[in-house]
């Protein structure tokens, strides 16, 4: 299918929307006003849900969406715990494991990829129990936000929740990569069948 006509299709139209409003969820973190920052952040949330569901039901599927729709929910989900971090509502560590994890993973990839010695990076269980709990933790933190500025009695049963997973995702990053590159040099040590 050419370029353009992959562009149009409606799954990567909503990909793109997705991408087209990370800048305005950061603005509205940076200036506190977290009730449109989290009514955002589900608004791509259900673009990502629908362009999946679409791609299949309209026989979408394309290349550019395969590449495009991971690349839209890492930049979404790494620069929310960027603008969280600098507003002091997610600890620096945090940020920091995520995102060595993040590189370590998309370099050790990137040199494989290049030397055609493994092209298959599949997420393993782990790595999607990671992402899972690193969208728990960005819904968590903003939800909590908007209750404080609603001053819903929400706000308090979250208050312990809210810390208690993001020390989950500062395990779950490291020990997630240290896996990933167990089955990678399991996988690039194994003889293949000929």
């Amino acid at each position: 299918m050419p370029f353009f006509r992959q562009v149009r299709a409606t799954p990567n139209l909503l990909t793109l929307l997705r991408l087209f409003v990370v800048p305005f969820i950061v603005n509205e973190i940076l200036d506190g006003n977290f009730p449109l920052a989290f009514a955002l952040f589900l608004f791509a949330g259900i673009t990502d849900a629908l362009d999946g569901l679409l791609a299949r039901a309209l026989s979408q599927k394309t290349t550019l969406g395969q590449y495009l729709d991971p690349i839209a929910d890492k930049l979404l989900l790494s620069t929310l715990f960027l603008a969280l971090t600098h507003v002091s509502l997610i600890p620096r560590y945090v940020t920091v494991l995520v995102f060595s994890r993040d590189l370590g993973i998309l370099l050790i990839s990137t040199v494989l990829f290049a030397t055609g010695t493994l092209r298959d990076f599949r997420p393993s269980l782990l790595g999607k129990l990671n992402t899972l709990v690193q969208i728990l933790g960005v819904i968590t933190v903003m939800f909590e936000r908007v209750c404080i500025s609603q001053s819903w009695r929400a706000a308090a049963w979250l208050a312990p929740v809210t810390p208690m997973l993001l020390r989950v995702i500062a395990v779950l990053a490291p020990v997630s990569a240290a896996q990933y590159a167990w089955i990678v040099l399991r996988r690039i040590n194994t003889p293949t069948a000929v």
